[in-house]
């Protein structure tokens, strides 16, 4: 008899039952003690190694840190899962029905009869279109995370600027902030994302970097090593010659 194999999502299923002893009475100490404060700083260490491992092209670490990103939203959703909903809690039904419910609004050329962008960028568009008409999410700002990298955020602003058709003056100062300000709004404007040219750029310079020390490791090296023969060469007594035979 042939077992058939097991549905997509099934595995998701399996680390809801999972995180869900991990939280109940029995379960594990550490885990049970957590709450959402403690665990925001986790949060953003897990992404930033999914971050590391997308840019590395590493697939079975990019697996292993989408797992790590993935826990901490079970996590978050079983600790509001205590809260009584009057209170404002929710469970991870509610955030995956959310996201369902999302995806589905923000696509009607797929789950319903509207017109098909002709490309990605006017998906974009209409993305945003539709989000500035819901509830809350009015304004330039609307969504903009004010918490996310510097870079990354001065390139979403000065995207939003353009998209709206705004022109504001980005600041004429010679210092390092008001620089790179106005090069990352400027490439954000463009489209470009500086965020990740930034960080490519830095993880050349930290090759660089490894690469400079391992040659300098290996010029000391050398040098010790030169040291120490010559050192061995001045111990070692000059050759006599043998004694003559007097016989």
């Amino acid at each position: 008899m042939t077992v058939p194999p097991a549905p997509p999502g099934a595995g998701l299923l399996a680390a809801v039952a999972v995180m869900d002893r991990l939280r109940s009475p029995g379960g594990c100490p550490w885990d049970a003690a957590q709450t959402h404060a403690s665990l925001g700083r986790y949060l953003v260490e897990e992404c930033y190694e999914l971050l590391e491992a997308l840019t590395g092209d590493d697939p079975a670490a990019m697996a292993e840190e989408l797992g790590d990103v993935l826990l901490q939203v079970l996590f978050h959703a079983r600790i509001a899962a205590e809260i009584p909903a009057e209170q404002g809690g929710f469970d991870i039904d509610t955030v995956a029905g959310g996201l369902v419910e999302k995806l589905v609004r923000r696509h009607p050329h797929v789950f319903a009869d509207a017109e098909s962008p002709d490309s990605a960028a006017a998906q974009q568009v209409r993305w945003d279109q539709l989000k500035a008409r819901e509830a809350g999410r009015s304004g330039v700002l609307a969504g903009v995370a004010l918490g996310q990298p510097a870079v990354a955020l001065a390139a979403k602003l000065g995207a939003r600027a353009a998209r709206a058709g705004l022109r504001v003056p980005l600041p004429t100062g010679d210092d390092t902030g008001s620089r790179l300000l106005a090069l990352a709004v400027q490439a954000g404007a463009r489209g470009e994302d500086p965020e990740t040219e930034l960080r490519a750029a830095a993880r050349r310079y930290a090759q660089a970097l490894e690469q400079a020390e391992a040659l300098t490791r290996v010029e000391e090296l050398t040098q010790a090593q030169a040291l120490e023969q010559a050192d061995g060469s001045a111990d070692i007594p000059a050759t006599q010659p043998p004694p003559a035979d007097r016989q």
